[in-house]
């Protein structure tokens, strides 16, 4: 094979900044989610225990993984030291108020889930249930859990011990912007699980009941197919990834999104929020085919039904590999270390640019079945605005993750050296070699990042 000698040479003296995940926890929990999924195809278990299951297959052995190769609990940025075994006595106090606070945040996301009546309809029910069934679990193993890490916490007067302590009344001084940090990072977390956990059951199910002899004879059928698989994969990573907000495993979020541009860009991309879907004002579907209308249009062109198929799972293979990427740590909004391997050593945002060439190659919504070039030009204005919502999602993301030097270091070597960058400044009539900085908040930030 050729090596360009400059680009060794080039490779060597501006090295890629180190991963806050390796690629073999990502690649562990993928070769578990394989595993289980032959078995469960093997045996017909299509139900949403096996969805679960399957969720668990891949989170296990990331979690063994981090733990025995890895070694993730060690690291500095846990906020843990192992050789610190205080006696109880001395942080029981911090302990009660800690679980306090952590109970009192419990309890208004259980308020918020119990008056929603949004939570309470379609898939939204089946989280409902899995969380009420968790709830008791939940609250006896949060005491040895918090009297456990207390005793060896660096600094265990955190965001949740501020708020129990603001809740009880205290006459120490309470930092509210950790207070703040803490309730955001919460809102991220419930907000997001329980839309995973809603949508675990059904992707996963309808990958498993496919019947691949059949699939197999059309090629729109097999890359619909392969997609929904991608698609399992996508959310079995992500729903790990909310569950295992956990400091031992150097998984908790360190700072949560806190400017509203960066929410409002989010949320409206999901229910009960979201503006793309049908009837909402960024829905560009009227007028086309569907999701589908590549195989409509494409039908009388055999060979490029399957170029196109092909690109579609391959993007969506992307998109997946994305949140592969984060092993036990993805989520929305948040920052819970910097990310530079796999897809994110290309581009920035991989999982934004694939989804969106998704869309725009799958519905094609300049082509208008009514014959209206203002149906044609309505959808595809429609859909760059859709575009346009993740550009500013990625762009709040980068203002709140600009926060951290890691991240800024980042920054500044992909502008050097990864192709999607190095496009776009092209593009732009930017030099290569000038790496332009993240838009970093003036002042502090107040809270997560």
């Amino acid at each position: 094979m050729y090596h360009d000698p400059a680009l060794v040479r080039r490779s060597a003296a501006d090295p890629r900044p180190r991963s806050a995940v390796s690629t073999g926890c990502g690649i562990a929990g993928l070769i578990g989610l394989f595993a289980w999924i032959a078995l469960a195809r093997i045996y017909d278990m299509d139900g949403p225990y096996a969805a679960l299951a399957n969720v668990a297959a891949c989170g296990v052995p990331m979690i063994l993984w981090s733990l025995l190769v890895d070694k993730v609990h060690r690291n500095p940025s846990t906020g843990i030291d192992w050789s610190l075994r205080r006696p109880w006595r001395e942080t029981i106090d911090i302990s009660l108020t800690k679980l306090a606070g952590l109970w009192l945040t419990w309890g208004a996301i259980a308020a918020i889930y119990g008056t929603g009546r949004f939570y309470w309809d379609g898939n939204f029910a089946f989280s409902m249930w899995l969380f009420t069934k968790a709830a008791p679990w939940l609250f006896m193993v949060s005491i040895p859990y918090i009297l456990f890490l207390d005793r060896r916490a660096v600094e265990p007067k955190d965001g949740c011990w501020a708020l129990g302590a603001w809740a009880i009344g205290t006459d120490e001084e309470i930092d509210r912007a950790a207070i703040y940090n803490y309730l955001r990072s919460w809102g991220v977390k419930a907000f997001f699980l329980a839309f995973m956990l809603a949508i675990v059951p059904p992707g996963y199910g309808a990958f498993i009941r496919t019947d691949m002899s059949e699939a197999l004879k059309d090629p729109v059928a097999v890359a619909n197919w392969l997609i929904t698989f991608m698609f399992v994969i996508d959310v079995a990573f992500a729903t790990v990834g909310y569950m295992l907000t956990l400091k031992p495993l150097d998984a908790h979020i360190r700072t949560a999104q806190p400017y509203a541009a960066g929410w409002m860009a989010a949320l409206i991309c999901y229910p009960p929020f979201i503006l793309m879907n049908e009837g909402g004002p960024l829905d560009y579907h009227p007028g086309t085919y569907g999701p589908d209308g590549w195989s409509v249009w494409l039908a009388g062109y055999p060979a490029l039904i399957w170029v196109w198929g092909a690109a579609l799972v391959g993007l969506t293979a992307i998109y997946a590999w994305a949140t592969m990427a984060f092993g036990i740590r993805f989520s929305n909004l948040t920052h819970r270390g910097i990310l530079t391997h796999g897809p994110y050593a290309f581009s920035r945002h991989p999982a934004y640019l694939s989804k969106n060439l998704f869309w725009w190659l799958g519905v094609l919504p300049f082509l208008s079945v009514t014959g209206s070039w203002a149906d044609a030009a309505r959808n595809t204005a429609l859909l760059a605005a859709v575009s346009g919502v993740y550009y500013w999602r990625a762009k709040t993301e980068e203002r709140h993750l600009g926060e951290d030097p890691a991240y800024r270091e980042y920054w500044a070597w992909m502008e050097r050296n990864a192709p999607v960058p190095r496009f776009f400044s092209m593009l732009r009539g930017r030099p290569r070699t000038i790496a332009a900085q993240p838009p970093v908040a003036e002042g502090p930030v107040t809270g997560a990042s």
